[in-house]
């Protein structure tokens, strides 16, 4: 190939037995047998291992090198002796019998070996994450992200989209996260913001009158960092299409899903067809609008059965009164379990802030009863009713909690994946896609008691626009949809509001005189003004993508250079201070208080 190799470290076999060949790559690991040196040697493509005998001239020069040293190699291929063949390995078969090494590069002493698959602090793995990432698990990873965003462009070339770029630099958005601030030299005192996502911009090029556009784009966020999000950015298949319904949509979408995911992963796909599940369902199945499908156990609501005389649990039935709501979790099967289990959940679900799950496990004796601590309360007339109308049979044990709406679904939530890991009823061989649908257009924040957008203020209201009642704004559905993955959110998309005078209107629901929205979306409202084509789209998160298909929990796994959880990037010591030229050039001037 050239003077530092004729092969990779993957491409040799019993094919090239006796052959002279020329390796270079890193020294992955060395084993001093007295006589013998073994040592692996390591490139992108595989491990090949390498063999000296101690009358070597290089023995001594080996022997001395320290591991991750980059190393050129030139020998002989020979087959390995019986029994010590590695059928793990592509190269398992042969080795190379060293006749001469160049040392290409000496390696210091390791921060973090990259052999072996131990665990480190994430900081230290950070700081170093060029050593980090030569282990095989972190190296496969990005380099399944590579495949992954190949793929999802050849096949959005095949189904007609084409790949527009949108601007970097761009004007400050009044919804959504935090933005990342750019100061203008040019323009003293003003300011870019990177695009938290390129939203208005793919409008605008349906707009411009292009049909299909899609771009892995770069988003930035000044968010806290999560297991599933980056603090800074991250990137996107963002897509947008003309003249199209949620439907239209929606199949684009799952067609690419299911191709991609059989495509990388051996794990079986659930749904062909992702359920389509009302957002109002959901959080009252599931206590969330990011469901985790795999996970059989169904929330139900029970409110109902403390209205009863023969009901005398008192502090929920007083709750009720006052408003609350009281729903269940139903196991199957679960009167062999020991107390402790039930007890544990108790505990945890506490420890999570919640005032406690009550429990019962319902059997039949002489008549039906409740065992527990609050089975008691439970008449055998109310056990039976609950018994007709929800998924409870003898044998099975009820978890229930009694609060705010927003509070129970929040416990319930996280007890009903609690539950399901503890008796291991989550698949985790599956993959359990859905769309959740129907989200308000509006919602009432509970901070402030006023009316805000709940998801995306440019979609479109369900229904015809004649027939909305503004009246009743927190009645109003939207053409708003998210696409979640076993519990994970990969995207949030929507049908766009393509009509001017109903913008207007909605926005003044939350608040915005027309001369406001005028300001703040002027270059999406003047567009819109001048013939706008009914569009829609959606932008499933790459790094989510990746992150489920390299069965990770934390996104930082399939991230090549990501920041920490504190917004830093510690190999490249960013943020970083300026100096005052810098500054000065900028027109500003820091107003620091030192603590």
């Amino acid at each position: 190939m050239n003077k530092f190799r004729t092969h990779t470290c993957v491409e040799l076999g019993e094919k090239d037995i006796k052959k002279n060949i020329v390796l270079s790559g890193w020294l992955h690991r060395k084993r001093d047998h007295g006589n013998l040196l073994f040592l692996d040697l390591r490139d992108h493509y595989g491990v090949t291992q390498c063999v000296i005998e101690n009358n070597s001239q290089y023995f001594n020069l080996l022997e001395k090198t320290k591991p991750e040293s980059v190393l050129k190699i030139s020998g002989e291929v020979v087959r390995r002796s019986k029994g010590t063949e590695n059928l793990e390995l592509k190269t398992g078969k042969i080795e190379v019998s060293i006749k001469t090494v160049e040392i290409l590069s000496e390696a210091k002493e390791l921060p973090i070996p990259v052999f072996g698959d131990q665990d480190y602090p994430e900081d230290l793995r950070l700081k170093y994450r060029f050593l980090d990432l030569r282990r095989n698990e972190m190296h496969e990873n990005i380099i399944l992200r590579s495949k992954v965003i190949s793929f999802i462009r050849s096949e959005m070339f095949k189904i007609g989209f084409l790949e527009y770029q949108t601007p970097i630099l761009t004007s400050s958005s009044p919804e959504g996260a935090r933005d990342f601030l750019v100061p203008s030299r040019l323009n003293p005192g003003k300011f870019y913001a990177l695009p938290q996502a390129p939203q208005q911009f793919k409008q605008l090029i349906m707009v411009s009158g292009f049909d299909k556009y899609f771009q892995i784009a770069p988003c930035f966020r000044d968010e806290d960092a999560r297991s599933d999000r980056s603090p800074g950015e991250f990137y996107q298949l963002d897509l947008e299409m003309s003249f199209v319904e949620q439907e239209d949509v929606f199949n684009v979408v799952e067609k690419l899903m299911i191709n991609l995911f059989k495509v990388f992963s051996n794990k079986k796909m659930m749904y062909e067809k992702f359920p389509r599940i009302p957002f109002k369902d959901s959080m009252l199945k599931y206590g969330t609008d990011k469901p985790d499908l795999r996970n059989p156990l169904i929330i139900q609501d029970v409110t109902f059965l403390f209205s009863r005389d023969d009901v005398k649990f008192e502090i929920f039935k007083q709750l009720v009164k006052d408003g609350s709501v009281v729903r269940a979790i139903v196991t199957k099967n679960t009167k062999d379990k020991a107390r402790s289990f039930f007890d544990n959940i108790d505990k945890w679900a506490k420890d999570q802030g919640a005032s406690g799950l009550a429990y019962f496990t319902l059997e039949k004796n002489d008549k039906i009863t409740g065992k527990g601590p609050v089975g008691k309360f439970f008449s055998e007339e109310s056990l039976k009713e609950l018994m007709k109308i929800s998924n409870i049979s003898i044998g099975d044990s009820i978890f229930l909690a009694c609060g705010k709406e927003r509070e129970v679904e929040k416990i319930l939530s996280l007890a009903r994946d609690k539950i399901a890991k503890d008796l291991n009823l989550i698949e985790d061989d599956k993959f359990a896609f859905c769309w959740i649908v129907d989200y308000p257009m509006f919602e009432l924040d509970e901070k402030t008691n006023k009316i805000v957008f709940s998801h995306n203020p440019f979609s479109m209201p369900q229904g015809e626009i004649k027939d909305l009642n503004f009246n009743k704004p927190l009645e109003m559905k939207a053409f708003q949809y998210d696409i979640v993955c076993n519990g994970v959110e990969l995207s949030s998309g929507a049908i766009r509001n393509h009509i001017p005078d109903l913008m207007y209107k909605l926005f003044s629901v939350v608040g915005y005189q027309k001369d406001e929205v005028d300001k703040k979306f002027s270059g999406m409202i003047n567009a819109l003004s001048y013939g706008a084509p009914p569009h829609g789209g959606i932008a499933p998160g790459i790094d989510r993508i990746v992150m489920l298909l390299a069965d990770q929990i934390n996104i930082r796994e399939v991230t090549l250079f990501p920041l920490n959880q504190n917004a830093q990037d510690l190999m490249m010591q960013a943020p970083t201070s300026v100096d005052d030229k810098q500054l000065k050039e900028l027109g500003i001037k820091l107003d620091i208080k030192k603590s």
